[in-house]
């Protein structure tokens, strides 16, 4: 039921990395089955699990020091929509665009970011799974649209 969230936070994370996305994301299954009488149901179980996933992708960045920008091909979800091969080009352009400013960003910030856009959580959900406080996950997601919109500005004058 989580495995393809847990899987694609991970990816995300990791700047498109297949494979660390899949260490992880057996990283995470196998603590979540060792590990599983120690959730005590304070919080939802989705939180629990993102929290370790969190915890196994900030670990793993600072074991790898995997903070550098990789290009990322596109998700293969992304389905085309009607209209020239140009138009689809060009969305195919921005959204790599995006996913590669994304990847740039600080893990914490990128972290916040991922759980906030991808996974749809809550501040609240956020601050359990980053283990941080709402004020917290505001200040990185503040912090991280400023990032996004200055690496991203140029996209605007470049589509006029």
């Amino acid at each position: 039921m989580y495995k393809n969230r847990v899987y694609s936070i991970a990816l995300y994370f990791f700047h498109g990395d297949h494979a660390m996305a899949g260490d992880i994301t057996q990283h995470v299954f196998l603590k979540l089955m060792t590990n599983i009488g120690q959730f005590r149901g304070d919080s939802e179980f989705s939180t629990w699990l993102y929290r370790m996933v969190v915890n196994a992708s900030m670990d793993a960045a600072r074991r790898h020091k995997s903070d550098q920008a990789v290009a990322v091909s596109s998700p293969p979800h992304m389905v085309s929509g009607s209209g020239t091969q140009e138009d689809e080009y060009a969305r195919e352009e921005l959204a790599a665009s995006v996913r590669a400013a994304v990847s740039r960003l600080p893990p914490k910030i990128r972290m916040a970011v991922l759980l906030r856009y991808f996974d749809d959580l809550s501040y609240q959900q956020m601050a359990q799974a980053l283990d941080c406080a709402e004020g917290t996950v505001a200040s990185r997601l503040n912090r991280g649209h400023k990032l996004l919109a200055d690496r991203l500005k140029s996209l605007n004058s470049v589509k006029r």
